[in-house]
């Protein structure tokens, strides 16, 4: 073959690479390898020491990791048959593990590898490094069921048991640590070292970044810039205040729908991840289908919002931006989106508008976003006793603001196979520097929160679900969706693991007017920020809202590609007719993306005073 066809070189085996050394160099190399193991095996301890909830041993475990376990010890010691159970499963599993090692050493086909951390060939070749994988295996899924086989336990202990867990089985995993990954011990003995020596480097560059705590670069952030090749959507900020800066995008069309578009995002990351680059820009696909796009983009917290409320966040935030939006577009009504915590915060604000007969938002879309949270998944660990009050101290410890740096730590650890461990590998162990990727790039801009607004969420939202249940206290009065009657579409994410789809589900469930689900297939970004073009994942289309999303799922129709299209179709009747397309007045507050989003972690000392 040729050119861009020619095959891959198969990767060199171990025992090869070993045999290729003299007596002299494999000396060398084991002595190193032993020194390096060692520090990979203290570097984890780093990781763990200083990073998101699996490192609150270095604050004595105030979010009850040791309490979950004991909890569960507890109630398997009062009960022997499930202890019995659990153990007969054990064993079975060890059993299972030695019948595969035998027929597999006679020659029976291997079974194909799904999980892509044990993708190098030596996992299967390598009788020994298979024997460790399959042992991890059946020692994982062990320990992953001890919680399910106690019975009698509280439902926020068994979750935060089983979560624990799963942090405690990743760390487990022999691929994090030199000395059982075979393909950092493969670029160990092909560097001749290099690579270990290199993984330190980097390791001690983050450490030196993040000023003595070691915080893994997932990107080379240097290549990007805010509003120069991220973020680039031409338009004007129109109106400013203490919280928002509003953005109205520049038209595309000569003629644009009369209904303007009112986007709220979330404020724990920013809102450029809907204008990331040209090719994937929701904003300016919405804007060349010939709508008058705003966009909201929240202040990061600082000595003049460190004390705002939810109820600032409804009235200087939603309220704020409807009025403001309406004068720029000489507009009665408008439709709106909220995404995440952006649509939580506009679910209730609806409720408050509909109990004083507020009509200008006209329909309202919600993308992965919850407004019942009775199965809002892992997160709800930070939302029991142990869970808030170590929120609480954090909070307390930074002047009453949630560190961005802290929220970037935690959804990390909610999936840590890809967010932590990975970079652990690739760079501190295969000596690899991270690449530049504007994901990631974004992933790493967090935004500091009001304290009061952080804690407000937790407890009226995830812990007493308040806003579902017609309980939530917003503007000095009681709110209840269920008087929300406009049209509304809800979106979710087959595989979001922050607003779980069956708890998106639940949200569509719990306003008053008629309401469309749809379902995108991926996760919490890619599953909304699918542009049509990419032609990627698929989404799913049905009928009625039924009890349960499983329920829903069973008759709906699966569409290839972005949903996308299927929210135009509903939202473009609602749009308005076609005018003559009129440019963003120029207020005097500067160019789209504005000021506000251009403001870092790093440019807010911490704590505040």
């Amino acid at each position: 073959m040729s050119g861009n066809n020619k095959e891959k070189a198969p990767l060199a085996s171990l025992g090869s690479l070993m045999a290729e050394q003299n007596p002299m160099q494999m000396q060398v190399l084991m002595t190193t390898l032993a020194l390096a193991n060692t520090e990979s095996q203290a570097l984890i301890s780093d990781v763990l020491m200083g990073s998101g909830p699996v490192g609150t041993m270095a604050q004595g475990d105030p979010m009850g990791a040791g309490e979950a376990f004991q909890e569960v010890g507890k109630s398997l010691a009062r009960n022997p048959m499930s202890l019995m159970s659990a153990n007969l499963e054990l064993m079975q599993g060890w059993m299972k593990l030695w019948q595969e090692m035998a027929t597999e050493a006679m020659g029976t086909p291997a079974q194909p590898e799904s999980d892509k951390r044990f993708s190098d060939p030596e996992w299967q070749s390598n009788p020994g490094f298979k024997f460790i994988r399959k042992a991890y295996d059946v020692n994982k899924n062990w320990l992953m069921g001890l919680a399910d086989h106690a019975p009698d336990l509280p439902d926020n202990i068994h979750l935060r048991a089983k979560f624990f867990t799963q942090q405690l089985t990743d760390i487990m995993s022999p691929t994090n640590y030199l000395g059982s990954n075979p393909q950092a011990l493969r670029a160990f003995m092909e560097s001749g070292g290099e690579s270990v020596l290199n993984g330190i480097r980097l390791a001690r560059a983050d450490v030196k970044k993040a000023g003595g705590k070691l915080h893994i670069s997932q990107t080379d952030e240097t290549p990007f810039e805010i509003g120069k090749n991220i973020a680039t959507a031409p338009g004007k900020v129109v109106f400013r205040n203490d919280l928002i800066e509003l953005i109205q995008y520049a038209p595309s069309q000569e003629k644009t729908y009369s209904r303007p578009l009112l986007i709220f995002p979330p404020w724990i990351n920013k809102f450029y991840i809907l204008d990331l680059r040209e090719e994937n820009s929701m904003i300016r696909w919405l804007v060349d289908k010939g709508l008058t796009v705003f966009v909201v983009s929240w202040r990061s917290a600082d000595k003049v919002t460190q004390d705002y409320t939810w109820d600032d966040y409804s009235k200087k935030g939603v309220y704020a931006a409807v009025e403001a939006a309406l004068q720029a577009s000489s507009s009665k009504k408008l439709n709106a989106v909220g995404y995440c915590i952006g649509g939580t915060l506009l679910s209730g604000t609806l409720a408050h508008m509909a109990a004083h007969d507020d009509d200008r938002i006209a329909s309202a879309t919600f993308f992965a976003s919850q407004s019942d949270f009775e199965l809002a998944g892992d997160l709800k660990v930070f939302t029991d006793g142990p869970g808030r009050g170590y929120i609480d101290s954090i909070i307390e410890d930074n002047g009453g603001v949630m560190p961005g740096a802290m929220m970037y730590e935690t959804f990390n650890w909610l999936r840590p196979i890809d967010l932590v461990w990975r970079y652990v590998i690739d760079q501190y162990m295969l000596g690899k520097a991270p690449r530049p990727f504007d994901l990631l790039y974004w992933n790493a801009d967090q935004t500091n929160i009001p304290g009061a607004v952080h804690q407000s969420y937790l407890k009226n939202c995830y812990s007493d679900n308040k806003l579902s249940s017609g309980n939530f206290d917003l503007l000095g009065e009681k709110i209840d969706l269920k008087n929300v009657k406009i049209p509304v579409m809800v979106q979710a994410s087959r595989d979001d693991h922050i607003c779980p789809f069956e708890s998106v589900y639940r949200t569509a469930t719990v306003f008053g007017g008629d309401t469309k689900f749809v379902l995108s297939g991926s996760g919490h970004i890619a599953g909304v920020v699918n542009h049509p073009a990419a032609k990627k994942y698929q989404h799913w289309t049905g009928g009625d809202i039924t009890p349960t999303g499983e329920e829903w799922l069973e008759t709906a129709e699966e569409h290839p590609g972005s949903w996308w299209p299927y929210w135009w179709d509903w939202l473009r009747p609602k749009s308005g007719k076609k005018k003559a397309a009129v440019q963003p007045k120029d207020m005097g507050l500067g160019e789209a993306p504005g000021s506000y989003v251009r403001v870092r972690l790093q440019d807010i000392k911490l704590p505040l005073k």
